[in-house]
């Protein structure tokens, strides 16, 4: 591109970053760039794999070995780092060790985390079974800095967070959390898989680390399991890499391939998906079952007012919170034609997920009723097509209940 890259657009970068360059013999070369699997690198010359290695030791990011990837792994890297406006990006097998890497590249045994309650619920599972066994301890409050403050501690280095929150899409404050965090001497880390760095910049807006699973909007095709940690501060950057290179993550060239050619489309698949969700929001009102809407693109949510000053879109999830009892809640989401029923999201289709109470109880966010929480994902189909399949199976759950 001849343009300036800060005066082009996401949408115009998403399309030009990563692209295969021109044969220098033949003067052409394949619009995709193409899958490169590799597991050993050769080198023309000892002085060439002592360059590499003088290049590595500095933090750059140089091929030494398969494991590192090549131009298709670095190709992916370089879009993250747009999307996210990060100056490094490391790929992981999943978005849940994604978050590993960040979490161990900042903590250390005896170190201290905060966590905000509406965090995604394996974040929990990795805290149980894997931190506290490293000495590790987290604390886990409402994501506010008076609900922080009195849990801060000398050993504490890492606030991590989730924006907005797993399940119920609790838009959080993080300009007020990354000046809170900064101001005590600790990193905030952000899940941004929601906002995926196109509707969302956790780095903009104070986060030191942002984390996404790409195995949702960027792959969006359901069809690949992906994570990346993402940084601008040097020094962070530097412990993400010294720790990437340590514990070894890689990820498959095809892999690698499939997210480019997944991103490629994102900018109008996230319109799409979030314009069929506010049509889906505008049809749940009228039914008589539904007692809430969590979503923060809808004017009466209480994140809207973060949502529109921090976000330049939404997507396709939301939360609905029914009036139906466990057992008729079970019959709903069983009824559904059109709704997989599955825990992923960011793919073409549409998805429903029952939500149990035990996970509801960690989010004080949660106002606790007897009623049922799903969460959907709405996804490329019909709107109008969704819209009968809710009402079929909302039908459906209310005529078992009478």
């Amino acid at each position: 591109m001849s343009q300036n890259p800060s005066d082009t657009h996401l949408d115009t970068l998403l399309q030009h970053t990563g692209v295969a360059g021109f044969d220098p013999e033949t003067g052409c070369a394949p619009v995709a760039l193409p899958s490169m699997r590799t597991s050993t690198v050769r080198f023309e010359s000892l002085q060439a794999l002592e360059r590499a290695q003088a290049g590595k030791a500095r933090g750059e990011r140089v091929v030494t070995y398969g494991r590192v990837g090549m131009q298709t792994h670095a190709a992916l890297e370089q879009v993250f780092c747009e999307l996210e406006g990060a100056s490094r990006a490391f790929l992981a097998p999943s978005g849940l060790s994604a978050i590993t890497l960040a979490l161990f590249a900042l903590l250390d045994s005896g170190s201290h985390m905060l966590a905000a309650d509406c965090v995604y619920g394996p974040v929990r599972h990795l805290d149980k079974t894997v931190l506290r066994r490293m000495g590790i301890q987290v604390d886990y409050a409402p994501a506010t800095p008076e609900a922080l403050a009195p849990l801060l501690r000398p050993e504490t280095r890492v606030l991590y967070v989730e924006s907005p929150g797993s399940l119920l899409f609790e838009m959080l404050d993080l300009p007020a959390l990354a000046e809170f965090a900064h101001r005590h001497g600790l990193l905030l880390v952000t899940d941004n898989t929601w906002g995926s760095g196109y509707i969302y910049r956790p780095l903009d807006l104070g986060a030191d680390v942002s984390v996404v699973a790409g195995t949702k909007y960027v792959g969006g095709h359901s069809d690949l399991m992906l994570g990346a940690a993402m940084a601008r501060d040097n020094e962070v950057v530097q412990r993400l890499n010294e720790t990437h290179y340590a514990m070894g993550y890689s990820i498959s060239a095809d892999d690698a391939w499939l997210a480019l050619r997944g991103v490629r489309t994102l900018p109008i698949r996230m319109r799409e998906h979030a314009e069929h969700a506010l049509r889906i929001c505008d049809f749940l009102r009228t039914r008589p079952e539904v007692a809430r809407l969590y979503h923060p693109a809808l004017p009466d949510d209480a994140g809207h007012a973060l949502w529109r000053r921090d976000c330049s879109g939404s997507n396709g999830m939301m939360a609905v919170e029914l009036k139906l009892d466990a057992a008729a809640a079970r019959r709903f989401v069983d009824a559904l034609q059109l709704f997989g029923i599955g825990f992923s999201w960011g793919g073409f289709e549409s998805l429903v997920q029952l939500v149990d109470a035990g996970s509801l109880a960690q989010h004080r966010y949660w106002q606790r009723s007897g009623n049922a929480l799903v969460r959907l994902h709405i996804g490329l189909e019909s709107p109008d097509d969704l819209a009968a399949d809710l009402a079929q199976a909302l039908d459906a759950a209310s005529r078992a209940a009478a």
